[in-house]
């Protein structure tokens, strides 16, 4: 008979990655939002600290993986961490007025009506992470990183590129919301069929 692994600790790199990153919000929200949106400095800073705790994701998840290190507070704290941080950003972003209400609403309903279900089903039902969620993951984060900076507040060469810049992170946002759509009606469709299947009876 061969021993039970004990569970790995709450205590490891990977869950103090994913505490940085919700304790990372406030500041990253404080930076994007400081004088209106309107400093240059600011909105780099806001950036940096964006696209750190986007590597800090991809980190956390590999390091717990592959050591084996996967908790049931990872599980948790980690979903609602992107979530924060993606939800900041949209928020910041609409409220500078350079994303519209409405992407804001319709994402973040999204977004935390999966998060909540997928937590609140877990121990029935497993929807696995497909892969147009994760194209939608990397294609939003892109958009909102490029959101971030200060892409209409520069001058001369440096202003029509942001310009540019900013336009076509329009666009990666404006796919990024289909992406988020259409991977939330997969969702709802797999966990309808999975608890369908739980309700019928077992073949005598």
């Amino acid at each position: 008979m061969t021993e039970q692994q004990p569970a790995p600790s709450n205590w490891n790199l990977p869950n103090a990655l994913t505490t940085l990153r919700i304790a990372a919000v406030p500041f990253f929200g404080w930076a994007l939002l400081y004088d209106g949106g309107e400093s240059v400095t600011a909105r780099v800073i806001a950036w940096a600290i964006f696209f750190v705790a986007m590597i800090t994701d991809k980190i956390d998840g590999d390091i717990a993986r592959s050591r084996g290190l996967v908790t049931n507070f990872g599980k948790i704290a980690d979903p609602i961490a992107d979530k924060a941080l993606t939800g900041m950003a949209f928020i910041g972003l609409s409220i500078i007025g350079e994303v519209w209400w409405w992407v804001t609403i319709v994402v973040l309903l999204r977004e935390w009506s999966v998060t909540l279900l997928r937590l609140s089903v877990a121990k029935r039902v497993v929807i696995a992470a497909k892969d147009l969620g994760k194209l939608k993951t990397v294609v939003q984060s892109l958009a909102l990183g490029l959101l971030s900076l200060p892409l209409l507040l520069l001058d001369g060469l440096l202003g029509d590129i942001g310009v540019v810049v900013f336009y076509l992170a329009q666009a990666l946002l404006a796919v990024a919301v289909a992406l988020t759509l259409w991977s939330g009606w997969e969702f709802y469709r797999d966990l309808w069929k999975q608890r369908h299947q739980l309700r019928e009876p077992a073949p005598q």
